[in-house]
């Protein structure tokens, strides 16, 4: 008998059929009622035994945490709580969980102890519903490129560029440590290691996702990219996967445009399907924020702030008007932001962009034209020769959730913006060869999957929303 799914089985409440099911114990009471969740959804199955009809040494194993196989008969549930119930005819034993070492008991574990036991937090509701969410995100991002004619591009993740020019990179090397090998200068001798030149791990997709769309005019990256940033903070990590789009014949306009149906794609695909989990998440955070003054809670619940970001056309404005309404904001002239907006050419924090999105327009905003000092060497340079092509969308309770920009197809004005980046021209000339053959106006952007992920479940922590987190001082599992 082949197994079925405990969320099919309860999505179709059908009675009457024999089944096969397995999953994991969640509680058993009185000797009578397992409480069975096999992770295809967030809902346990009652599954009902007559205790006499087993050993007791079998019972005894049922315990929170075991591994189960059952079979019966699918029938009426007689009790409160489930309109089905399963009626075992029989019960083995796939793996047994001490109920003495057990760490995860019946009971609200704080997020802080989920983290440090990472290799068992999927079997929790909350990491259960997040990682639901997290697949079906996922899933939708590749469906909306896919229906839309995109070709999906596996970007290296080893590289010797640095696309941001931050210069935060983990480096690659198979050199011993404890005896490198040195020119006369005193240089390390990278001809020695493994790919004869230093090389890192890659901070984007991007620059390679550009040479893609310069031949086949739309493509996407959706890959791990990782910052040796040293931030032990809620919202950063040293690993973590990105979308990066690129469109070829396309302009700024065209790029806002592609990422806000993108956006509102995967939020719309996530409602669609994930409403238990979302339900859940919802209903957790509401909980969680009883403790918090009223002023630090959500301004909306969880599902009414995504069909806010469903139902709202995002407001399309310029950095220098929006920096001329933090100017004049009250926030700022009573000195209540940390950081206070004295002159355009600052760079924006998350409290200014929740300031414009929650307070002064009260819908996503789309921000276009920063100063060019502040953005990447590789943004269009526009004709005030101040502001670059790029754009930010900011949402409600995160701010930025997606940077881009139209990106600079000019040749001599890309290398000009490359030397105030001290960016070494040979070190990138397979770019600048797209510039020299062929170029065209393209415009590209990228997504934080976690900042996404952190978004649509409401969870505050980015370490909690990928299954394994990497953040300065752990790289456990």
């Amino acid at each position: 008998m082949k197994r079925t799914r405990i969320k099919q089985l309860l999505e179709e409440q059908t009675t009457g059929k024999n089944v096969r099911v397995c999953g994991w114990v969640r509680t058993f009471r009185n000797n009578q009622f397992i409480a069975l969740n096999d992770g295809s959804c967030i809902k346990t199955l009652q599954c009902v035994l007559d205790f006499e009809n087993f050993p007791e040494g079998t019972l005894k194993r049922i315990t929170t945490g075991a591994a189960i196989e059952v079979k019966g008969e699918i029938v009426p549930s007689q009790g409160r709580g489930q309109s089905i119930e399963l009626k075992v005819t029989e019960l083995q034993i796939l793996g047994d969980s001490d109920p003495e070492k057990y760490p995860l008991q019946p009971k609200r574990h704080s997020l802080e102890f989920l983290r440090e036991i990472a290799h068992l937090r999927f079997r929790t509701n909350t990491f259960g519903a997040v990682f639901r969410i997290r697949h079906a995100a996922a899933f939708a991002i590749h469906e909306f490129f896919h229906n839309r004619g995109f070709v999906y591009i596996h970007s290296p993740i080893i590289t010797g560029s640095d696309a941001e020019g931050a210069g935060e990179m983990f480096q690659v090397t198979t050199l011993d440590l404890n005896d490198v090998p040195r020119k006369e200068t005193g240089e390390v001798d990278f001809k020695q290691d493994f790919f004869e030149k230093a090389t890192n791990l890659t901070v984007s997709g991007q620059l390679e996702a550009e040479l893609g769309a310069l031949a086949l005019s739309d493509v996407y990256t959706f890959g791990p990219t990782f910052r040796a940033e040293n931030s032990n903070t809620s919202r950063h990590l040293a690993e973590f996967w990105m979308i990066e789009p690129e469109i070829a014949f396309a302009d700024i306009d065209d790029d806002m445009d592609l990422a806000e149906d993108m956006l509102k794609y995967i939020i719309g695909s996530v409602m669609e399907h994930c409403q238990e989990d979302l339900e859940f998440l919802e209903n957790r955070l509401i909980q969680e924020e009883k403790q918090k003054p009223q002023h630090e809670r959500s301004a909306m619940a969880l599902r009414e702030k995504l069909q806010f970001c469903l139902d709202n056309e995002y407001k399309r404005l310029t950095y220098s008007e929006a920096i001329e309404i933090l100017m004049k904001s009250k926030p700022n002239k009573k000195k209540k932001f940390q950081f206070v907006i004295e002159q355009w050419g600052a760079d924006l924090q998350s409290e200014h962009e929740r300031y414009l999105v929650e307070k002064h327009f009260n819908k996503p905003v789309i921000l276009t034209g920063y100063p060019k000092e502040i953005k990447a060497f590789y943004m269009r340079l526009n004709d005030d020769n101040k502001t670059v092509a790029a754009m930010d969308i900011l949402f409600p309770g995160i701010g930025e959730i997606v940077g881009g920009s139209q990106r600079e197809e000019r040749l001599d004005v890309l290398q000009a913006r490359m030397k105030e980046f001290d960016i070494p021209e040979e070190e990138m000339s397979w770019f600048l060869e797209t510039r020299r053959f062929g170029t065209c106006p393209h415009a590209g952007f990228g997504l934080g999957f976690e900042r996404m992920i952190m978004f649509v479940t409401g969870m505050s922590n980015i370490r909690d929303v990928i299954p394994f987190p990497r953040f300065p001082g752990n790289a456990d599992f």
